[in-house]
């Protein structure tokens, strides 16, 4: 599926760590879902700097590398950008063979639609050798052109003034996470193109993507078990219940989870852990790559989604994972997110870590909050106070509003306000 002709520039924030890394890295490798924006990103970065391109979706090129890997990197420019390099994995041995031979910084700019981090032979044959980024689907940020500093920067940094009212998003918040992240499908007039896009990308990716990474039996079933992954988004991985309706083994859905996941359409949010806390919940959560897939693989656009509250929590609090992790991938510092809960269901939906340093975020798809909707973020706040600097709870208010010390109910504006 190639809609990159549809799809606007939009400025990417993970640029200048792109920058960076080609000073001191011989191969900067790119990765990311199909269509969120890489090789726009990677030719960008390639066109100022001189870089030629070569991309593995093209057959010819595919056959050659594979052939011939040694003789083909060989033959390259200086300089290159070889695209959608996961559909060459041979490649990756010989690339270290020329590295080591030659190790001037940004020789190579590789970009991939597979996680490379979940096929430890890839990665390891180029450690030391290799920056590895993430690019996401745009960020709220990146899409209203604001600066890269947002909300991370705010909980761990000088926090969170009253400043000027924002008025309260409403129904303009659903259809802000129907939409989605992706440049193509955001540059589509109406909620129903929006919804079409998204399904023909999903059926593209399970008939071309999977099919590169594993042989599997029964194709069929991937689609579908992305749309129950989609209604069980936000919730404790559970692959019994998920393998009831299809019949299949346990591990057989976890092997299915886990390919969908190599091609970023799913993701696991890992459970947080402290000797303090007793009786936790040591389950993963469930979260879809991106909302608007999500919704509209279960036929929600903004109208239905806006009136079904449960579906909108769940939806609503994956989208704030998937602007945290987009605004984490470009920012300097690592900032790790976990799932907090315990058996007693009290929980924080994310604990964020970074530097040593501990903050909490609750999501709440409503416009009043009291002082109960806290009560996760104090017992996380009361468990490590030497490392506790700062907990949010997110809603569709108009004011930053303080329920006690580094304790506040924010805006969910402020995801992407300047």
């Amino acid at each position: 599926m190639d809609a990159s002709s549809e799809a606007p520039y939009y400025p990417r924030h993970l640029e200048e760590r792109v920058l960076e890394a080609l000073t001191d890295s011989p191969v900067v490798l790119v990765h990311g879902p199909r269509q969120c924006g890489k090789t726009t990103l990677a030719r960008h970065v390639g066109k100022a700097q001189g870089y030629d391109y070569i991309t593995f979706d093209d057959t010819t090129q595919k056959e050659a590398a594979e052939i011939d890997p040694i003789g083909f990197l060989d033959a390259l420019p200086e300089k290159v950008i070889l695209d959608e390099v996961q559909r060459v994995p041979a490649l990756f041995t010989s690339l270290k063979a020329t590295i080591d031979a030659d190790r001037t910084p940004g020789r190579f700019i590789l970009t991939g639609s597979a996680n490379v981090l979940l096929v430890p032979k890839l990665t390891d044959s180029l450690a030391g050798r290799m920056e590895i980024l993430r690019l996401h689907p745009l960020s709220q940020r990146e899409i209203k052109r604001q600066s890269p500093e947002g909300i991370l920067s705010c909980l761990f940094g000088e926090g969170f003034s009253a400043g000027p009212k924002d008025p309260r998003l409403g129904r303009k918040l659903a259809e802000i996470v129907t939409r989605g992240g992706y440049p193509a499908a955001l540059a589509r007039a109406s909620a129903e193109r929006v919804a079409a896009w998204y399904r023909d990308y999903a059926d593209t990716l399970i008939q071309r993507d999977v099919k590169d990474l594993a042989r599997i039996q029964s194709l069929d079933i991937l689609p579908r078990l992305l749309s129950a992954a989609a209604d069980r988004t936000a919730q404790l991985v559970n692959m019994a219940e998920m393998s009831g309706p299809f019949r299949i083994t346990r591990p057989t859905v976890q092997e299915y989870v886990t390919l969908l996941s190599r091609i970023f359409l799913l993701e696991e949010l890992p459970p947080w852990h402290n000797n303090r806390l007793k009786r936790l919940i040591k389950s993963p959560k469930l979260h879809m790559g991106d909302t608007g897939l999500a919704c509209a693989l279960l036929g929600l656009g903004p109208e239905e989604l806006w009136k079904d509250r449960i579906r909108f929590g769940a939806m609503l609090e994956t989208f704030v994972l998937q602007e945290l992790r987009r605004e984490a991938s470009w920012l300097p510092k690592r900032h790790a997110i976990f799932h907090f809960r315990d058996k007693d269901k009290v929980d924080v939906d994310f604990v964020i870590e970074s530097a040593g340093k501990i903050a909490g975020v609750e999501v709440k798809a409503a416009a009043t909050v009291t002082s109960s909707d806290f009560s996760g973020l104090r017992k996380l706040q009361n468990a490590i106070p030497g490392h506790f600097v700062r907990g949010i709870l997110l809603y569709d208010g108009d004011a930053v509003v303080p329920f006690g010390q580094n304790l506040h109910a924010v805006p969910i504006s402020m995801l992407w306000r300047a």
